[in-house]
């Protein structure tokens, strides 16, 4: 249609002014360190802490002793304080890859006769036995005693009683097995089959292939007086089962195996509130479907505790109910090569405690009538636990122990004689190593805090230096950073902070006691430990670029007391060399005293909360334009651009993090030249706010009469 009129006539043109302003997505912090039990080396997201128990446990017992890792103190906190999601990334000692799941087969099917038990006997033996009257053979057999009688034939022979049974007298003995072969044939061939060898041997079978008739004691007498004449023997049975389908943990370490022995109620010896069970509570060989439920592994047969339910599944790779479908199968592991998780299996993982690791698969289970095929029946699971009471096993790796040279653990956890090696927390810092570059790649892991209590710049520096790296490179996030081990100097505090040169990171000191909220005891901790709960509350309440610290946003109520009472003169030393204080204030508690950033230049980004304000507004306009990739390098794509940010940093500049701003993407920046090399140029400028951190009073005193100044 034409843009303008030449001729009278209406012209209907469109003006979009409905682009939809984006909001931030919202991201947490990230936390890398050891955990009860969770996935091993993979990064996952849990939005509450209860979340993070159920994913990642709580305490670990050693001896009579309780204890908990910093990682779940400091998850504790951070939720407690307003956190809504945490990225968790659980680090063990030694490689994991040598770290091994736990499993479970669950077996379909049953055993069976596979050799008939077999006897033979020489009934000659006995000079004459059969010829006389009443001589007796007999068996007993499951509870029965069969006799069989020889009677004079004249007259007729007596009326068979059964178990009690007649034959006539032979002539000789090895007439009466020809005519004993022909009586036990005709009364008893559902239990044994007879054969005459001649010359008064007999041998018999038993009709049913096994071990049931194994044992059975053929006699040969009279009246009261029986001798055995053979021993029945050589019966096998042989077990048809299959393999259904084999469950695995969805975490790596012997903390899921529970397979020893069952308990009275048929609880599991080895079972616990950190590991599962499984049952088959139906199943329907008509429809090929059957009833999955995994349950506590420290629950009881009678008292079951069931956490997850999986109805109707299926072995059929072609039904909507295919247990891998529905259930999981998807598998995760780090490549350190190429610093990336390779990914296996087919559908993702639903359950949060198991995966299916093979199934044997019974395609169509259904011909066209609807009947069931006879070749997929026997591979429909049975109903119940199995043999081991649906316990896991197999898994391989185990956490750390409490240290051995007394004192605190806690304490230890930082600073213990077999630091020599840097171990913490039962790691060494190349145990973080993986894990740390993963969380490089920005594109799979968004947070804006990064946390590692349990690393000491004085005592990991390689994995620390990494770390810093890595946070600069992503450049959306900042790096909480312990500078020292417990029972440091300010000296050795402060030479950790000189060091250091960024403003993506920043230290606080000294560490903390706090109440550890799964075991209940005082423990300490690393600043760390409890700055991401500052910086969560710090949000919750205001907004990223106003400072976490002070008694308004910087307190730390949970905290009951530092390691260290700092005077002034600690916190003008430390301040000085960039490390942020923790005082404490009679009436006011413990508090975050400090916001520098490792920066050593003085500008406006030596502050926390401006280098927070710079990741947030990296963070949002970097979404928008991200969307505008592979548009047209047109006027309308920048104002669509320009329709976005503006608002944006306005609100930004309302919620007082700007005093100014100003962005440029125009035919200015984006010149011909520019275009045709397919860029985008866009010009941001802004004027942070800055903080009050040095309030300078002066009282004046004047003399009576004298004048105030205007």
């Amino acid at each position: 249609m034409a843009e303008t009129l030449v001729s009278p006539g209406v012209l209907a043109r469109e003006n979009d002014q409905s682009f939809i302003t984006q909001q931030p997505v919202q991201v947490g912090a990230a936390i890398v360190g050891p955990t009860v039990k969770g996935p091993v080396e993979v990064p996952t997201l849990v939005t509450s802490y209860s979340d993070y128990q159920n994913r990642f446990g709580t305490t670990f017992d050693s001896g009579s002793e309780v204890y908990s890792y910093f990682t779940s103190i400091a998850a504790y906190n951070y939720f407690n304080n307003g956190g809504n999601t945490l990225l968790v990334t659980r680090v063990v000692s030694g490689s994991a890859n040598s770290w091994q799941y736990a499993s479970a087969s669950i077996t379909a099917g049953a055993t069976v006769g596979d050799i008939a038990a077999t006897a033979s006997m020489n009934l000659g033996i006995t000079i004459g036995f059969g010829t006389n009257t009443d001589d007796e053979f007999r068996f007993a057999y499951s509870g029965t005693t069969y006799r069989f009688v020889t009677a004079d034939p004249a007259g007729g022979l007596p009326a068979d009683q059964a178990p009690l049974y007649f034959l006539a007298t032979g002539s000789t003995s090895t007439a009466y097995a020809g005519l004993l072969e022909t009586k036990i044939d005709a009364v008893l061939s559902s239990l044994i089959d007879a054969t005459n060898e001649g010359s008064g041997v007999l041998s018999v079978t038993a009709s049913a292939a096994g071990t049931g008739f194994n044992g059975v004691i053929f006699q040969t007498g009279s009246s009261s007086t029986f001798s055995t004449a053979a021993t029945a023997g050589g019966g096998t049975d042989i077990t048809t089962t299959v393999t259904s389908f084999v469950l695995e943990a969805i975490d790596k370490g012997v903390i899921w195996n529970n397979s020893g022995s069952i308990l009275s109620g048929g609880a599991l010896a080895s079972g616990s509130v950190d590991n599962v069970r499984w049952q088959i509570v139906t199943a329907n060989t008509s429809s090929g479907t059957f009833s999955l439920v995994i349950r506590s592994g420290r629950d009881t047969n009678n008292n079951p505790s069931v956490l997850e339910t999986w109805n109707n599944l299926s072995l059929d790779p072609n039904s909507d109910n295919f247990i891998s479908r529905v259930i999981g199968d998807t598998k995760f592991n780090y490549n350190d090569s190429e610093i990336y998780l390779e990914v296996s299996g087919s559908y993702p993982n639903a359950s949060r405690y198991v995966r299916v690791k093979s199934v044997t698969t019974t395609p169509n289970y259904l011909d066209n009538a609807g009947n069931a095929k006879d070749i997929y029946t026997g591979s429909i699971p049975n109903v119940g636990s199995g043999s081991i009471g649906g316990a896991f096993q197999g898994g391989v790796g185990s956490n750390i122990s409490k240290y051995t040279d007394g004192g605190n653990y806690y304490e230890l956890a930082g600073n213990n004689s077999g630091f020599i090696t840097g171990v913490t927390q039962g790691l060494v810092g190349t145990d973080y190593s993986n894990m740390l570059n993963l969380l490089s790649n920005q594109d799979d892991y968004l947070f804006n805090v990064l946390l590692t209590p349990g690393l000491f710049n004085s005592k990991h520096s390689s994995q620390t230096t990494t770390a810093i790296n890595n946070t600069q490179g992503r450049g959306d996030s900042i790096y909480v950073l312990d500078p020292v081990t417990y029972g440091s100097t300010i000296t050795a505090t402060t030479t950790q902070a000189a060091s250091r040169n960024t403003s993506y990171a920043a230290m606080y000191w000294p560490w903390l006691q706090t109440i550890d909220p799964d075991s209940s005891k005082n423990v300490w901790v690393p600043a760390s430990t409890m700055i991401g709960g500052v910086y969560a509350y710090n949000d919750s309440v205001s907004e990223p670029w106003f400072a976490p610290a002070g008694i308004n946003r910087g307190g730390l109520g949970n905290v009951i007391r530092p390691e260290r009472k700092l005077t002034q003169s600690n916190r003008d030393t430390l301040y000085q060399e960039n490390i942020n204080p923790i005082a404490s204030f009679p009436g006011t508690g413990t508090v975050v005293y400090g916001q520098k950033t490792l920066q050593r230049q003085a500008s406006a980004l030596d502050r926390v909360n401006v280098r927070r304000l710079l990741i947030s507004l990296k963070g949002y306009i970097g979404q928008v334009a991200q969307n505008l990739v592979f548009e047209q390098n047109t006027a309308a794509t920048r104002n669509n651009f320009l329709a976005a940010v503006n608002p944006y940093l306005e609100s930004v500049q309302q919620r007082q993090g700007l005093y100014a701003f100003k962005v440029v993407m125009d035919d200015s920046n984006n010149t011909p030249d520019v275009i045709d090399r397919n860029q985008l140029v866009g010009a941001i400028y802004l004027q942070p706010t800055r903080t009050a951190e040095f309030i300078i009073l002066d009282f004046n005193v004047l003399p009576t009469g004298a004048t105030f100044p205007a």
